[in-house]
């Protein structure tokens, strides 16, 4: 199958090489940023509009809901390319409102569109073992399944309506987001207490306040290695997500908005570029304790 992918970050290029590996043909946009391995996987062409014009599937990796948006209605975007019958699967986190739209617009072009945003970070993406969470038709689904399959592991089709995947995924981010800072705090107030962190987290990995946030993410924290992984910048935007639909629905989160907050103040120190895992350093500043001191 000829699959255009546009988005070839930490996420999206091992993604479109996980397909590439399976035999499918790759199409890419020009970008000063691509990789010698995805130039040799892929053929090259100048905008997303030759790549839906020479694509059957379209494939989106972006940062942002603006991101999505230039790419597929901008100058030059992908749906001025698009060929009756092609499918687009957006597979970056943003607005469920906004991806309405775009599957309407996407829709009176003849064509299927698929939200299907993912969680499981640069490792998952690497491993193919993503989760993936899918909102649109379900004839669309069932002819995107092969390709998620080669992507991920845990695939589930939330719902027939567009936005349905990104509403899955926001919540799977509010979770996320709130775990870490419960796990942030807990490492602060067992270090300042006296406690070794490390021994904590390796007891409560064997009691009901385990979960891969303390597997995972504390080691992160306790070795104090926050290379993302996923960036905190990306966290504090899929939060923003959260607390503007929220907004609309007439609804409260508010340990979303600590969690936001937090992340924010990260951001405000420098830390927009670090993993997500960095979350226990706004807490850390509060307490005047590091959870790396040497005793």
């Amino acid at each position: 199958m000829k699959i255009g992918f546009i988005g070839l970050g930490i996420m999206g290029r091992p993604m479109a090489l996980n397909l590439k590996a399976a035999g499918h043909d790759l199409i890419v946009p020009e970008r000063s940023s691509l990789t010698a391995e995805i130039r040799a996987a892929a053929k090259v062409v100048a905008t997303p509009r030759d790549v839906a014009a020479a694509a059957e599937v379209v494939i989106l990796m972006v940062p942002d809901t603006p991101d999505v948006e230039a790419v597929l209605f901008g100058k030059d975007g992908a749906a001025e390319g698009l060929q009756k019958g092609s499918l687009v699967i957006d597979m970056s986190s943003i607005s469920p409102i906004e991806t309405k739209d775009y599957a309407k617009r996407v829709n009176e072009k003849g064509c299927d569109y698929l939200d299907a945003p993912v969680s499981g970070g640069e490792v998952g993406a690497k491993a193919a073992t993503l989760t993936i969470m899918v909102g649109g038709p379900d004839a669309a689904f069932a002819r995107a399944k092969p390709l998620f399959d080669l992507m991920g592991k845990n695939i589930t089709h939330v719902g027939s309506e567009p936005g349905a995947g990104q509403v899955c995924k926001v919540a799977n981010q509010i979770i996320v987001a709130l775990n870490i800072q419960a796990v942030s705090e807990a490492l602060v107030f067992a270090s300042k207490a006296g406690a070794d962190p490390a021994k904590v987290r390796q007891a409560l990995m064997g009691g009901f306040a385990s979960s891969r946030i303390l597997e995972v993410h504390a080691e992160r924290m306790l070795n104090g290695t926050f290379n993302p992984g996923f960036k905190i910048k990306l966290h504090q935007k899929d939060l923003n997500l959260a607390l503007s639909s929220a907004k609309a629905l007439s609804l409260s989160l508010p340990n979303t908005a600590v969690a936001q907050q937090m992340f924010s103040s990260c951001i405000a120190h420098g830390g927009a570029e670090l993993d997500h895992s960095a979350l226990i350093l706004a807490i850390e500043g509060m307490a005047a304790h590091s959870i790396r001191e040497k005793k």
